[in-house]
C-alpha cells in the first residue's frame, strides 16, 4: 500500500446537496479537500467544501473541469450522468468510484431486480410491465394488491403506487412515467424495514450494524440501531448485504434496504450506490461514519471501525406545510437542551412538503429501551417548528 499523508487528495463530488455537505464535513479532519458540482448555486455542500462547479449533472464539459481538479471522482446523486463520468475517467484517468458502470444498474429498478435475482440474492416477485393489459396479467401471477414502480426516476415515494383489479392501470401507468418505465412488484407483507449500509474498500467489505426503518407515506422517517429483530435475522440481512457488494462494481458506500418477512427471511427492496439518508445515524453512533467511509474507500484508504459506539436512533426533519417557501426553523432549544442529542440542518434555502432539511440523532442513555430512544428523537424532531 501507497504510504498516505496529509494534506491529502482533492475529491470530486458530482451532487451538492445534503449527503455532498455531509461528504465534506467528513473529509475535512482527514486533509482531503472537496469540490462539488451542483447546478443549484450556493447549494448545501457549498459551505464545507472548497469550491463548487455551477453546472448541470450532464455537462460534460463541467465533470471535465472537475476531474482536471480532482484526484478522483464520485457522485453523491443517481441523477450523475454514466455516460460522461465513463468517458471523462477513460480520456483523464481520473479514477471513479463507485464506477460509473453501477448506475447502469441501479437507475432503472428491473434491470436492478433482474441482476440481484440472476445472482440468487432474494428479492420481492416481479414482472416488468408495458401496458395496462400487462398490469392486469401480472396482478393475476403475483396477486393482488401489488406496487406499480417506475422503473427510472422515483425516489423518497415519487414513482410508487399501489394497485389492484379495480385500479384505473392507464391511469396508474401515467403516473409513474407511462407505458415503458415501469414494472410491478409483489406486495410484501412485512415484519419491518431494515437496511445495512454496506462497503467496499480496496480488496475489504465491511457492513455497518443492522437498522430499522420506519416509513410514512413511502418516505423514511426514523430509523433505529440495532433493529429490533431477532438474531439470526440480523445475520441473514448481513449475509445478504455481503452478497450484494460483491455485485456492485467499485469502492464506496452501498445503501441496502431490505424487507423482513413474518417467517424471519429477508429480500431486497433497493440499493443506493452511495451514502444512504438511513446510515445517518453513523455520525454520532458509529466510530467512523459513512460519509468518512465512503471517503476512505473510494480514495483506496483502509476502511474505519464500523462497530456501534450505542444504540442510536435518527429522525428525519422534513418540510412541513402545503407551499415552498424560505427555510427557517425555531424552537432549537428543544434539541439543544437535550442530553445526547444532535441535531443536523442541511443549509437548503427553502422548504417545501416533505423535504429532508436536517436531522435529529439521539444516543441510548444507560439501559433504555431502544422504543424509548426512538421516541425520544420523534419527540424532539416534532418540537421544532418550520417559522
Amino acid at each position: 500500500m501507497t504510504t498516505l499523508s496529509t494534506p491529502g487528495p482533492t475529491l470530486g463530488v458530482v451532487g451538492g446537496g445534503q449527503l455532498g455537505r455531509m461528504l465534506a464535513e467528513a473529509a475535512s479532519p482527514l486533509g482531503v479537500d472537496v469540490v462539488v458540482l451542483d447546478p443549484t448555486p450556493d447549494c448545501p455542500a457549498s459551505t464545507p467544501a472548497r469550491d463548487q462547479v455551477v453546472a448541470e449533472f450532464d455537462d460534460v464539459d463541467a465533470i471535465r473541469d472537475l476531474a482536471d481538479r480532482s484526484d478522483t471522482l464520485t457522485f453523491e446523486i443517481e441523477l450523475a450522468d454514466q455516460d460522461a463520468l465513463e468517458r471523462i475517467e477513460r480520456d483523464t484517468g481520473v479514477p471513479c468510484h463507485p464506477k460509473p458502470a453501477t448506475l447502469d444498474l441501479i437507475h432503472d429498478k428491473l434491470v436492478q431486480k433482474r441482476a440481484l435475482d440472476d445472482a440468487g440474492i432474494p428479492v420481492p416477485p416481479f414482472r416488468e410491465v408495458e401496458s395496462p393489459a400487462d398490469v392486469a396479467d401480472a396482478l393475476d401471477d403475483l396477486g393482488s394488491p401489488a406496487m406499480l414502480k417506475a422503473r427510472t426516476g422515483g425516489y423518497d415515494g415519487r414513482g410508487n403506487v399501489p394497485v389492484d383489479e379495480d385500479t384505473d392501470h392507464a391511469a396508474a401507468l401515467a403516473e409513474v412515467g407511462g407505458e415503458g418505465n415501469a414494472m410491478v412488484e409483489s406486495f410484501v407483507d412485512y415484519e419491518r424495514e431494515l437496511s445495512v449500509i454496506g462497503v467496499k474498500g480496496d480488496g475489504e467489505l465491511a457492513a455497518f450494524p443492522v437498522g430499522e426503518n420506519v416509513h410514512r407515506e413511502e418516505i423514511l422517517r426514523e430509523t433505529v440501531v440495532p433493529a429490533r429483530a431477532d438474531t439470526f435475522v440480523l445475520e441473514e440481512s448481513r449475509e445478504v448485504a455481503f452478497d450484494v457488494l460483491d455485485r456492485m462494481d467499485g469502492r464506496g458506500v452501498y445503501g441496502i434496504e431490505l424487507f423482513e418477512h413474518e417467517d424471519g427471511s429477508v429480500s431486497v427492496n433497493e440499493i443506493a450506490p452511495r451514502p444512504h439518508n438511513s446510515g445517518h445515524w453513523t455520525i454520532e453512533g458509529a466510530h467512523v461514519s459513512q460519509f468518512e467511509q465512503h471517503v476512505r474507500a473510494v480514495l483506496g484508504w483502509p476502511l474505519g471501525n464500523t462497530e456501534l459506539r450505542c444504540p442510536t436512533a435518527m429522525a428525519n426533519l422534513l418540510g412541513d406545510g402545503d407551499t415552498t417557501r424560505d427555510a427557517e426553523i425555531g424552537l432549537l432549544e428543544t434539541v439543544l437542551d437535550a442530553p445526547d442529542a444532535h441535531l443536523h440542518w442541511y443549509g437548503k434555502r427553502d422548504t417545501r412538503p416533505l423535504r429532508k432539511m436536517g436531522h435529529v440523532t439521539c444516543i441510548r442513555t444507560e439501559d433504555e429501551p431502544r422504543e424509548e430512544l426512538l421516541e425520544r428523537a420523534r419527540t424532539l424532531r416534532d418540537g421544532i417548528d418550520f417559522a
